[in-house]
Order: structure tokens, then sequence, then C-alpha cells
């Protein structure tokens, strides 16, 4: 009976999802490549870790991480010999939120700021992220550089304090938001790729949304606040719709189809 397959941890969620050369023939089938092949490649080609660095970094043997990381080269040289388009989905992964004493790098900024930002112990908190910039819910999920963190209890805000992403963009912003422990997201557009993270990190979104960021908390604290729930960025990627799966070994696994 084979073993089953074990969990990857991925810190970085692809935030473009899909690749088309510019002549490609639309029919061609797409080469897929999973979550975690394209782990692999960042953290080895990318950030120039070594295979045992990555191995330790994604929780996995050795020897597994070879076998990714062989097939995604071998996805990639096919992109760019036969120019065919390339989409990244699937795999076998768990994103890393900061949370597990096994994230051992210390420049981990999921940690950090799972250090720094913890939930109140005890207490029945609902904690929204609102893309922020002087006062008001910026437009632009990927190039937010604030975040404004509420803290609702039994319908009431009770905190509220203003996070910076110090320079994370893109998909490493789903990242903070699993390191900050968000349950939801209020924001004005935003692309498949982070929409995808955010689902993959079980954070609700509420995108669509202008005007002042205290005033659209309060908002959906009361179960009243008005937002698209089809909502979508054409500057970021294709619409991309993520599932779940129970893992034996992570309740936060996710196998994509």
């Amino acid at each position: 009976m084979p073993r089953p397959t074990k969990c990857r941890k991925v810190c970085h969620f692809p935030q473009v999802l899909e690749f088309l050369p510019s002549q490609a023939e639309k029919q061609k089938a797409p080469v897929i490549l999973t979550v975690d092949e394209y782990e692999t490649i960042r953290l080895i080609d990318k950030e120039g870790l070594s295979q045992k660095q990555c191995c330790e970094f994604m929780q996995i043997a050795r020897t597994t991480v070879q076998r990714i990381y062989e097939s995604a080269r071998k996805k990639l040289a096919a992109v760019l010999v036969d120019g065919l388009p390339l989409r990244i989905e699937g795999g076998d992964f768990w994103l890393c939120d900061g949370q597990t004493t096994s994230c051992r790098y210390d420049w981990c900024f999921k940690h950090q700021y799972h250090q720094k930002y913890k939930k109140p112990k005890g207490a029945l908190v609902m904690r929204v992220a609102v893309t922020y910039e002087n006062g008001q819910i910026f437009q632009h999920f990927g190039h937010t550089e604030q975040f404004k963190v509420y803290d609702i209890t039994d319908g009431v805000i009770t905190s509220s304090q203003v996070v910076d992403t110090n320079g994370s963009g893109h998909g490493a912003l789903a990242g903070v938001l699993g390191a900050l422990q968000a349950d939801a997201l209020i924001c004005g557009g935003i692309g498949g790729g982070a929409q995808a993270a955010l689902a993959a990190a079980g954070i609700k979104l509420y995108g669509g949304v202008s005007g002042d960021a205290d005033k659209a908390a309060e908002a959906l604290a009361a179960g009243c606040l008005e937002y698209n729930p089809d909502i979508q960025c054409n500057h970021h990627g294709q619409e991309h719709t993520c599932g779940e799966h129970g893992c034996k070994e992570h309740s936060h696994c996710h196998d994509h189809h």
C-alpha cells in the first residue's frame, strides 16, 4: 500500500497563475505547475537556498524535494522550448501562517507578525483587516503599504491598529494577513492570484468596497457591509477558484484540482 502524500509547507502563494506566450495557439493545453513545484523553484532558483535548506523549509524529505524540483524544471523547459502556456494550480500543500514552531528562519516575516499581533486569549474575536491609506480603503490590494486591523467581539469593534506591510507585495500579502490571524479582508480591487491565496488561507473576502475604512469595519461588524462578491482586478491575473480537502497531517492542507 503506498504511503500517503505528506503536505508540503508553502510560504509564498503565486500571485500570477497563468502565463501565455504572445504567439501561442489558444488550443494548446497548458502545462500545469503545482503550487509545491512553484515553491521549490522560488526557494532554490530565486532565493538561492540549497536543496537541503529547501527540504527543511518545506518540511519534507530531501528526496521529495529533488523529485518535485526535477519535475518543475522539466515543465518549465517544456514551456520555454515548445512555447506552451503555463498554469499554476494543484498540489498537496499547506500555507505557512507563521504560527508553527517549525518555522525556524529568523527572516520569516510571517513568524514575526504572528508573534507581534497575537489574538487575545479566551476571547471570541473576529479580526478584520482593511487595505488602508490616510483613513480610506486603499483600492489596489497588491500595492497596499498598510492594513488597518480591527478586532470585533459580539458585533462591536473592541480595538484597532495600523500595521505596515514592510514592502510585502502581491502573493506575500495574503501571508501577512494569515500571520496577523485575520479572519476577513475588506478591500477595493484584488486579482485572481491574491483571491486564491486568501481562499487557501481561509480568509473571507469583502471586495469592491471604497470609502472610509472605519465606517466599513463598523458596517461589517453590524452585518450590513455592501460589497461585490464577484470582484475582479484585470491587472493581476485571472479569476481562480480554490478547493480544499482534509489532510491527516495538517487540517489546513489544500489539494487543488
